[in-house]
Formats: C-alpha cells, sequence, structure tokens
C-alpha cells in the first residue's frame, strides 16, 4: 500500500491551541522531532498525557521512532503495570501524571519548522483496548490507513475539512480513548483544524476553551458530559458530537433547544473505529461514512468492512439494514434480556429509565439466573435527587412492560461510571452482587454506589 505522510497540513496552519496561543504545524513537527530525539529503543510506548497537545506530540515522536502507541484512559499504577508485563519494554510518556514504570517527560519543546515523515500504511501505529464494559478489557490493533482513512470520512460528515472556515476541537473525553483518539488526536492531522489543549472535564473549562478560540468550536463529549453541559449553559458553540454511550432523544433535543447548536452522534467500537453518524433528533437511522459498508452476517447480525482494516468486524449491535448506506440499531448482543416469553434491551431500559423526569443517570443490572429463575428480576441503581423509587417504578409502568420493571430500585448518589461514562462489567457485577436482601418489591433504598 505504500507510505502515507504523517501530517498533511501546510507549515503555517494552526494545528493546536495551548490556551488562546496557537502552534502551527511546522512548530508541532519541531516539537514532535524534539520529543522523539528522546526517546529510548523500546518497542511500545504507554501515552499517559492529559494535556491533549502534548498527547499528540507523544503519538507523532513514537511514530516517528517506529514504536507504537498504547492506549489507556484508564493511568492507574495498576494498568500501568498490567501493560508492561502484556507487553515487555514498554515504557511511559507523561505529563505530570505518577508512573510505576519507565517514563519519559512530555514536553521538551523544538526550534524553528519540523519535517514531515511517510509512514508505512499498514504498520501498527497504535493499540487501542475496549473499555470493559462487556469485559476484559481487549486490544486491537489500528493500522496506520485505517486511522487515517477514519479521520478523513470523519471531516468530511462533520465539515471539518473546510480551510476557509477553520474549527477548533475541544474534547471532554481522554485523548487515549479510541473515540477521543479519532476525533482530537488523528483528525488534526490530516483535516484544516485546531485542537483545544485542555483540560475540558468541567462545564466552567469548556466554556473558556470556547471562549479562547476564534470562529466554530466544535465540542466532542458523551451524554452524560452533555447533560452537564446543558445544565451549565455553556454558550457559543458551533456543533455537539457525543458517542460512547446511546444519547435519548429527549436530552439531544434539549441540548439544541438549550445550547443553540445541532448534536450529532457517531457510532462505532474501539474494534472497528468510528464509522457512522446521525442527528440524533431527526430520527433512529445512522449514516455510514464514505467508504465503509455493512455486510450482512445471519438475521439481525453485520459486519463492517472498514477501510485500512485487513478483515471485516463484527457488529457488537443487532442492526436492521436499509437503503444508502443506512441502518437502525435493534439491540445488543450481549444486552438482549428475556423475561415471560418476552425480551428486550438492556440500552433500551437505560434509555427509557433516564427520560424519566428527575433522574440525572441510571442503569439497569439483569441477575446471571433471570430467564431460568421465575423469582429473578431486573434491578436499578438511579441517581435522581428528589424523586422515590415508587415514583421512579410508577413512570417506568408507563413506558415499560411489567415483566421488566425493575424490583428493587436503588437510589445512589453516583454511579462507579469511569473518564468516558461507561460501567465497566466489573462494576456491574458488584452493583449486582451489593442488591439489598429482603428489600420491598418497590422499596426504596439510598447509598452510594461504587
Amino acid at each position: 500500500m505504500g507510505d502515507i505522510a504523517f501530517l498533511d497540513r501546510a507549515p503555517g496552519d494552526v494545528l493546536a491551541r495551548l490556551g488562546d496561543v496557537p502552534v502551527t504545524a511546522g512548530r508541532f513537527l519541531a516539537d514532535v522531532a524534539a520529543l522523539a530525539a528522546r526517546l529510548p529503543e523500546a518497542p511500545y510506548a504507554l501515552n499517559l498525557c492529559a494535556d491533549r497537545y502534548l498527547a499528540l506530540v507523544a503519538f507523532g515522536a513514537a511514530l516517528a521512532r517506529g514504536q507504537v502507541t498504547l492506549l489507556s484512559a484508564d493511568r492507574s499504577a495498576h494498568r500501568q503495570r498490567e501493560l508492561a508485563a502484556r507487553y515487555p519494554g514498554t515504557y511511559a510518556v507523561a505529563d505530570g501524571v505518577e508512573t510505576v514504570i519507565p517514563a519519559v517527560a512530555a514536553g521538551a519543546w523544538g526550534e524553528g519548522l519540523g519535517a514531515n515523515f511517510p509512514i508505512p500504511a499498514e504498520r501498527v501505529a497504535a493499540i487501542g483496548f475496549t473499555s470493559g464494559s462487556t469485559g476484559e478489557p481487549a486490544a486491537h490493533a489500528k493500522p496506520w490507513a485505517a486511522l487515517v482513512a477514519a479521520a478523513r470520512a470523519a471531516a468530511a460528515r462533520f465539515g471539518l475539512d473546510d480551510a476557509a472556515d477553520q474549527a477548533t476541537v475541544i474534547g471532554t473525553v481522554p485523548a487515549q480513548h479510541m473515540y477521543g483518539f479519532e476525533t482530537t488526536m488523528v483528525l488534526p492531522l490530516r483535516a484544516p483544524m485546531a485542537i483545544h489543549s485542555g483540560p475540558h472535564f468541567y462545564p466552567v473549562e469548556v466554556a473558556e476553551a470556547v471562549a479562547a478560540a476564534p470562529g466554530r468550536r466544535v465540542v466532542v463529549t458523551t451524554p452524560l458530559q452533555l447533560r452537564a453541559l446543558v445544565a451549565g449553559r455553556v454558550a457559543g458553540v458551533s456543533a455537539f458530537i457525543s458517542a460512547t454511550a446511546p444519547l435519548s432523544p429527549a436530552l439531544a433535543a434539549e441540548a439544541e433547544a438549550v445550547l443553540g447548536a445541532p448534536v450529532l452522534e457517531i457510532y462505532g467500537a474501539t474494534e472497528m473505529g468510528s464509522i457512522a453518524s446521525r442527528r440524533t433528533v431527526e430520527g433512529e437511522e445512522w449514516a455510514l461514512y464514505d467508504g465503509v459498508a455493512l455486510r450482512a452476517e445471519g438475521a439481525d447480525a453485520a459486519a463492517a468492512v472498514v477501510p485500512g482494516l485487513p478483515e471485516p468486524v463484527p457488529l457488537s449491535d443487532l442492526v436492521e439494514m436499509g437503503g444508502g448506506g443506512r441502518f437502525r440499531l435493534i439491540g445488543r448482543r450481549g444486552d438482549m434480556v428475556k423475561r415471560g416469553g418476552k425480551r428486550a434491551s438492556l440500552a433500551l431500559l437505560n434509555r427509557v429509565l433516564s427520560e424519566i423526569e428527575g433522574v440525572e443517570d441510571g442503569v439497569f443490572v439483569a441477575p446471571e439466573d433471570l430467564e431460568a429463575n421465575p423469582a429473578a428480576r431486573l434491578a436499578a441503581y438511579v441517581v435522581a435527587p428528589g424523586r422515590t423509587s415508587a415514583e421512579i417504578v410508577a413512570a417506568l409502568r408507563e413506558r415499560v412492560e411489567a415483566v421488566f420493571l425493575p424490583r428493587p430500585v436503588v437510589l445512589v448518589e453516583r454511579l462507579p461510571r469511569n473518564a468516558v461514562g461507561k460501567i465497566t462489567r466489573q462494576k456491574l457485577e458488584a452493583l449486582r452482587d451489593a442488591l439489598p436482601h429482603g428489600v420491598p418489591a418497590h422499596g426504596e433504598t439510598e447509598g452510594e454506589a461504587g
């Protein structure tokens, strides 16, 4: 397949903003070269940088040295040791986080304008890991050609390829999560846009970044963080992009009304990257990116044919395929629950729960013996200040079949979500194991999950 240049930007293009200070592509390449010169000889670099620009410099420096970047949004000491054991020779690149494996400090600034460099198209540039929401995190190699193709398709889909109307992308998700990696690290390498270095976790931080960026501002976020941005009434954003969890139409509509900007949603997975998008308020159908195709794999199942990936990738979701590159999600392979001859999707139940007035967050949890044990019931953990569990059950009764009503509903102060808003399988099992015994059918319990 040949080589593909690391950077597809003119030297004077603004590629990043450190606060309100612009960084050109030429300066970025100089920073990449300076850090690359300090990296050790090693096969793998674990990118732990919280600053988005430093994370991008570290990714480029590793590529320049022929090293594979390991992407993990979990920066804990345990995870560092785990990855170092799994990938011998791994070292970390960090910008302040505590490290327990050999590490290099990010932030070696170069001088002048740096040189671009070629990368073999089929070379593995990064290894991403699933979130653990369906089990142990699984590794997925990302060839350089696949990352480039996905970035070009996303830039075209979201209007980020217009050099005359450059946007600044502000990400609330970690750069090391595959969604954040694609949208805030690979995109600026291929499209005429800039990233803001961050941090952007809290609404006030997003508002500060919006104020510092000229032109269009696009916020890359999650449903959970979008809810916080709505509450904070963050103004001045041109568009919001959401992923990592289903976005309820009600929240999307509220966000568009309150924030005055379209809310777009990405469909993808670590295994295949981003492959489709939609504007949530316009309906349930997803539109595939240019160059991506779905191939039927039996009843309701499909695999994605993605440019740059060697083989089709089976979807974890069950789909209903339409024409013109469009499809609908009808459930997830692993989240369909059956009871009393009926079946329901846990993702759909969670969405219904989240749309109840006063519910800030919530999750259904299914016992392992739900289908076989007549006495087994779903449970729900809910963050809903000012509401009672009986009120929540009453609201669900209007929307959900009786066999899927949760017994009990456990009111908690918060749910144990990670940095991208997901709850790992381990945390879900802990919630299920912690179900109170002897709670009445509509009994109300209070506490903190996680």
